[in-house]
């Protein structure tokens, strides 16, 4: 029963938690020698248990069996398998649909509560920077059900033509939300700045004053249009609103301009009205209309500003071609992508982007991965490597045979995760939603306690004015995008550097880490075996090798791979392999043995020249092998799982991000040690199962120290799991990858070290745009309510339309600034 496979159907898991759970109880099965379990209900088992006690294993862990085996999946593509979210129903499903029209946090809330109030859905999630909606819902719910959910309380959300990417849509209604704003304010700009000249000319410049009547008509010719024509969507917003028992910005800006308007209305249309000069009361009509086009203004820039901050995703989405030559027979033939299918052969010319995942099947080429990965260098890729979509080859012709297209393409995963990530909530945006939920009716009360002050010690104008700009100051918006900015700008960012965020309070926790826990191989090491040393014993050290590696070429096993690859071009004949021991062969007429210690001894080979040698290598981990001929041991030939070029370099970093470094191994300690001296560890544990590692990780959280777990493989997924934060490799297997908050796409410990450096520069930006929405309110709003008016400090309504406006976008472009974040070189 040696090497055999058994597949079975896990029914009840849901998320990364499940599977290494289950993995964990398949591990501990005797005879049980790797374990690959997939979402949703598929694991794979090598080695000679019995079924019986399989079964029994999973079910002891808390899932079922399905009668039956399951059908054998697909080999795992080990970089960016698609994962389910963590959702409340086993059979629970995720939907997500576009929301436009919402301006701020009450717009947010009002269409959550719509969502969740459907049938069939357990929790809705709508981020305001992506106008998009993510909803956890029963088996049966339709995107129809959704769309006229939000549509009932005023909000559009459009269907994705035929043919067009939700990217695409997004696309379409932002250039439709910013025409409609520049239609409003080519309206809205000259009727205001003409408006400003017949209210304030007289009194600026000292031009004739028109008679008070005349003037009047003129002012309210002019302010409605703007009033009710560009300032529409205020108005209707408010009545959106108001239907359905809230209020937000919109309404207060409705009521601070129709206030201003009505009462200038009321007051010209009295009997005998003047001038307050000449003992009447002032017209506010410029006041409203100016307000109108500095708010839309505002707009306008925050909608532009929005734009940019989702590019770096729209720029990722962008990298594969539209287009792909497709081989078939002896022609060539240019076709869609959209129309590409697994297996499909296709040819990818030199200066040309790669179309989808695939394997080369002929050419050898420099890959420039850099715009996925985050790898700055070029990767040489030959026959059986694997490509990915957006890749730029550089200067071979190379034939690829198709593996996944569209969305199950690693572009498309990628994609999927930063979407997953920027519809997810940070933990520290639960207190802008709690001041954002009772904002805006707080706003109006103070307005309103404003009004009658002012209009107690001092006049009804004075008392209007002060009202009015209280309303037009706040700003709930800029508290609403203070968070979900920062987060959309540095997942898109993240992800162009190849670091793939799944949820936004992964960023939270890589803020506060203090300890980051690594895996030996594979992650500080390059997990494959290499020569590292050739020492030789009256013999040339190049024929040495040359002759050892002509004896080993024929074989697969790593070592002698490892040898074979390091030696240059040579063939062996009559050669003969000594299971597991050694191999012999004859080269240039000459008899080679190649083997280990139990070879040489079955040979009767003097090794005592070389015991120093083997002794030092030993102390470091490595493996000896002997080469002789003639009757004679002639060296020995060093194999190694060597540290990667860049692992202290990066293990630096992270001491100078504050962190410490703690290395795990299941190896002796003579080469755990010899590795951490080699890359700088604080601290090594040798000998660890891998059972044993997510209790190591919880020991080390027990202490207080909060904890990242770094790893690639199977035996890795329950530590990832456990940690505070999980560090997938994407080059591990697709189990880890899962089971890991953060994935990171460069085979290199620099990323992690990068991702933990841009989270913090994520949340550093989150936490300005708060502080600056939370000052900006607490400091306008009481200026505007006149409180150092005694002081002679006074904001005028218009001045606190245009702070009202630019507080969004300031807010904007704060978040912006983490477009220029770039990783370590």
């Amino acid at each position: 029963m040696s090497g055999m496979t058994t597949h079975l159907t896990v029914d009840g898991m849901t998320c990364g938690h499940c599977t290494s759970r289950v993995t964990d109880a398949l591990l501990a099965v005797p005879g049980v020698t790797s374990v690959d379990v997939q979402l949703p209900d598929s694991a794979s088992i090598e080695g000679a248990a019995d079924r019986a006690l399989l079964v029994e294993a999973i079910e002891d862990a808390g899932y079922d069996v399905v009668n039956g085996e399951a059908p054998v999946p697909a080999a795992p593509v080990t970089l960016l398998e698609p994962v389910p979210a963590e959702i409340p129903d086993a059979d629970a499903v995720r939907l997500s649909v576009p929301v436009m029209g919402m301006h701020c946090a009450s717009c947010v809330s009002t269409v959550e509560g719509a969502l969740v109030g459907l049938d069939g859905v357990q929790g809705a999630y709508v981020n305001l920077a992506s106008q998009r909606a993510t909803v956890t819902a029963k088996p049966g719910v339709e995107l129809d059900a959704l769309r006229e959910a939000i549509a009932s309380v005023g909000y559009r959300s459009p269907e994705v033509a035929e043919n067009e990417s939700a990217l695409d849509l997004t696309r379409r209604e932002r250039a439709r939300e910013i025409a409609e704003l520049n239609r409003d304010l080519a309206v809205a700009i000259p009727l205001s700045a003409v408006l400003m000249v017949v209210s304030m000319g007289p009194m600026l410049v000292g031009w004739p004053m028109i008679e008070p009547k005349l003037n009047g008509a003129i002012q309210l010719a002019l302010t409605l249009p703007v009033q009710f024509w560009a300032g529409r969507r205020f108005l209707t917003g408010t009545l959106l609103a108001l239907r359905n028992r809230t209020a937000d910005m919109n309404t207060l800006v409705a009521v601070g301009t129709l206030s201003a308007f009505l009462w200038s209305l009321v007051v010209w249309l009295a009997p005998g009205w003047t001038y307050a000069s000449g003992g009447g009361h002032e017209l506010f009509f410029e006041t409203s209309a100016v307000i109108i086009t500095l708010v839309l203004f505002g707009n306008a820039l925050e909608a532009r500003a929005k734009g940019k901050a989702s590019e770096a995703l729209s720029q990722l989405l962008e990298l594969a071609p539209e287009r792909a030559t497709v081989v078939r027979g002896e022609e060539d033939v240019d076709i869609a992508v959209a129309d590409l299918v697994p297996g499909d052969l296709i040819r990818v010319r030199p200066a040309e982007r790669v179309p989808a995942d695939g394997v080369v099947v002929e050419g050898t080429s420099a890959v420039d991965e850099s715009a996925v990965t985050g790898e700055s260098v070029p990767v040489l890729r030959e026959a059986e490597d694997r490509l990915l979509a957006g890749t730029l080859n550089t200067d071979g012709a190379l034939v690829v045979r198709v593996t996944e297209v569209g969305a199950e393409s690693a572009l498309g995963r990628i994609a999927g995760l930063v979407e997953e990530a920027q519809g997810s909530r940070a933990p520290v945006q639960r207190l802008a939603d709690r001041v954002a939920a009772v904002f805006v009716p707080a706003v109006i009360a103070i307005a309103l306690l404003t009004l009658a002050v002012w209009a107690t010690i001092g006049s009804l104008d004075a008392a209007l004015v002060r009202a009015v700009a209280v309303l037009v100051v706040a700003c709930p918006c800029a508290l609403g995008i203070a968070t979900p900015t920062a987060v959309l700008v540095g997942t898109g960012r993240g992800a162009s550097a190849g670091i793939l965020i799944r949820e936004a309070a992964a960023l939270e926790v890589a803020r506060t880490l203090t300890t980051v826990v690594v895996d030996k191989t594979g992650t500080l090491t390059e997990g494959k075996p290499a020569l590292v040393d050739v020492v030789a014993v009256d013999t040339d050290a190049d024929l040495l090798l040359a002759r050892a590696g002509a004896v080993e070429r024929g074989s697969e096993h790593p070592i002698a791979r490892a040898i074979a690859d390091a030696a240059p071009p040579g063939t062996a004949t009559e050669v003969q392999g000594l299971a597991g021991r050694g191999v012999v062969g004859v080269v240039d007429g000459v008899r080679v043995q190649v083997g280990g210690p139990r070879a040489v001894a079955e040979w009767g080979l003097d090794v005592s020249a070389l015991d120093e040698a083997v002794a030092a290598q030993s102390a470091q981990g490595r493996t000896a092998v002997y080469v002789a001929w003639e009757g004679e041991v002639r060296g020995m030939l060093a194999v190694a799982d060597p540290v990667k070029e860049t692992s202290r370099a990066a293990v630096a970093r992270l001491h100078a991000l504050g962190l410490k470094v703690v290395m795990l191994t299941g190896d002796a300690q003579g080469p755990a040690e010899a590795v951490a001296a080699a890359v700088g560890v604080d601290r090594v544990e040798w000998g660890v199962l891998p059972e044993d590692k997510s209790s190591r990780v919880a020991q080390l959280r027990e202490s207080g120290e909060i904890v990242a777990m770094v790893g690639d493989g199977v035996n890795d997924a329950p530590a990832l799991a456990g940690a505070d934060l999980g560090f997938a490799m994407a080059s591990g297997t697709a189990v880890a990858v899962e089971a890991a908050a953060i994935t990171v796409l460069r085979d290199d410990l620099h990323a992690v070290a990068d991702a933990i450096d841009l989270s913090r520069a994520t949340m550093r930006t989150v936490r300005q745009n708060l502080v600056f929405a939370f000052g900006y309110n607490v400091a306008g709003i009481p200026l505007a309510a006149g409180v150092l008016a005694p002081f002679g400090i006074l904001l005028p309504p218009m001045f606190a339309a245009f702070a009202m406006a630019m507080s969004s976008v300031s807010v904007v472009t704060n978040s912006l600034r983490l477009s220029s974040w770039s990783p370590a070189r």
